[in-house]
């Protein structure tokens, strides 16, 4: 049908389009504890076709978007491209052009069944107990296959495997009760690292039963060593995107620091085409740009813009990408030479987000752990924040480094002067 419709936005004349077929074979389990709830298999495409329109003498250029069914009949297919190309002049953004270097597809295939069948042996080998045990779970282990074509020539293919699991576990004593949620993403299935980190979980839930309040710490160093630190370094990441620069949402300049007096370590990122079972894995983005390893920040100073063909061509940026995967680099520190003094180790919070424009981080907390020297106390209520723009000049990373999907950043970030409101 992809093939048809190209045929059909060509004879019907459009200025520029794009299709892109995306092909996924599912396998689904549903688990109420261990016992099967309930299991699918799924086998979707979707077809998804954006058609483009200069207006005003090319000055600017309309778009609209709409996904055709791949058993649509070819009159339904027409209707479609001509209504796109009428909704199309009441989108007025700059003119900018699509991709148009040829590229090569690729990646790899596998079977959804053998990956869920992983999945499944996995969850079997979690060391429970009557006091911490896992309530529920379900897999979604898929191969996907898209194909991208625009009307600039470019026609390219990838195929990649991408895995979700989500888990609830809970933990009980004679007072209480609680629930965790977990949900891991990857390409294929990592068992020993899936272990190892539903293992982890039970542990917090099991703390989170015994905490008492967290103090009021006022300005305090803050030890951060679960996935919420991929958050502050995706802040990093979208500084550097070209929408974000465009917008006025970032200040970076390439080869200007990003700030002064720096006391502790400075942060190198890169976008790198594979990451070991990451959930993208592929050659090309999805508008058909080549991917390949690129410093988005080297030592503080910003290196590259990264993002989609418009914005990117606005700002001049001919050859650059869709990041998918991000590495950072370490610093100059081991972990266990980080976990000194007295620091806060959040591990759990309700949620954990860094504002993408102003870097003020926030989060409340639900488990962490209070060090004052060999003394450990796991405590709980109160919360983190404050601006990572002001923050990141006293900031130490282990040279450990730790994956978390399509992320590789250091196993444990330590950040002074961060404010701690107590419970």
């Amino acid at each position: 049908m992809t093939d048809r419709i190209i045929e059909l936005l060509k004879a019907q004349g459009v200025d520029g389009f794009e299709v892109t077929d995306k092909c996924t074979s599912a396998w689904e389990f549903y688990f109420i504890k261990h016992e099967l709830d309930q299991n699918r298999v799924r086998d979707v495409e979707h077809i998804d076709v954006t058609v483009y329109r200069k207006l005003e003498d090319g000055k600017f250029l309309g778009s609209a978007t709409q996904e055709i069914s791949p058993t649509a009949s070819e009159e339904e297919a027409k209707k479609i491209i001509a209504d796109l190309y009428e909704r199309a002049q009441y989108v007025k953004n700059p003119y900018y052009e699509l991709n148009k270097k040829k590229v090569e597809g690729g990646g790899e295939k596998f079977d959804p069944a053998q990956m869920a069948r992983d999945f499944i042996e996995a969850m079997q080998q979690i060391p429970e107990t009557s006091g911490e045990d896992i309530n529920s779970y379900e897999i979604f282990a898929e191969s996907n296959t898209r194909r991208y074509v625009n009307s600039e020539g470019v026609d390219v293919t990838v195929s990649y495997p991408s895995s979700t699991v989500e888990v609830v576990v809970n933990a009980r004593n004679d007072k209480h009760e609680i629930e965790l949620y977990r949900m891991y993403t990857s390409g294929t299935c990592d068992k020993d690292n899936l272990v190892k980190e539903i293992s982890k979980t039970l542990s917090f839930g099991k703390d989170r039963l015994v905490t008492v309040p967290t103090p009021a710490l006022d300005k305090a160093t803050v030890l951060f060593t679960t996935a919420d630190a991929v958050e502050i370094f995706k802040w990093f990441a979208m500084k550097m995107h070209a929408a974000f620069k465009y917008r006025g949402y970032s200040d970076w300049e390439k080869g200007k620091a990003i700030c002064e007096n720096v006391e502790g370590d400075t942060f190198t990122i890169k976008a790198v085409k594979e990451l070991p079972n990451s959930s993208y894995n592929a050659p090309v983005d999805s508008q058909g740009a080549a991917i390949r390893d690129m410093y988005i920040l080297k030592e503080n100073v910003p290196e590259n813009f990264w993002g989609d063909a418009q914005f990117r061509y606005y700002l001049g940026v001919t050859d650059s990408f869709i990041a998918s995967n991000f590495a950072a680099e370490g610093g100059s520190l081991s972990e266990s030479e980080l976990r000194c003094g007295n620091y806060l180790e959040p591990v759990e919070f309700s949620d954990f987000s860094v504002d993408p424009i102003t870097g003020d981080i926030a989060g409340e907390i639900r488990l962490a752990y209070w060090h004052e020297g060999d003394k450990v106390t796991p405590v709980s209520g109160g919360s983190v924040s404050g601006t990572l723009s002001d923050l990141i000049k006293n900031v130490r990373l282990s040279k450990e480094l730790k994956q978390y999907d399509t992320t590789l950043i250091p196993s444990a970030v330590k950040i002074e002067n961060v404010t701690v409101t107590g419970a």
